[in-house]
């Protein structure tokens, strides 16, 4: 096989390696967040290396199933949560 060839199969066998791999890592932060917007509720769970990405990770999950569209998406985000609840933390 040519160089280049046995490059390549590195370069693939490391990217799958570390997908693997951080797909594995446990987040430090797992959060419950419920919204209600427009009369409609659903809640979102999500988990992240820090709180806030952890909170607007689930929030956009909630809010993308209440939603209808992108503004209503920005402002449902912006809608202050009905309850917060921190399954793990740090």
């Amino acid at each position: 096989m040519k160089k280049t060839t046995w490059l390549g199969i590195l370069f693939a066998v490391l990217v799958l390696g570390y997908l693997v791999i951080s797909s594995f890592q446990r987040q430090a932060y797992r959060c419950k967040i419920c919204i209600t917007y427009k009369g409609r509720s659903d809640c979102g769970t999500a988990a992240a290396q820090s709180e806030q990405e952890a909170r607007r990770a689930a929030t956009t999950i909630a809010c993308a199933q209440i939603a209808g569209g992108v503004i209503d998406a920005n402002q449902c985000e912006n809608t202050p949560p009905d309850s917060l609840e921190w399954l793990s933390r740090r």
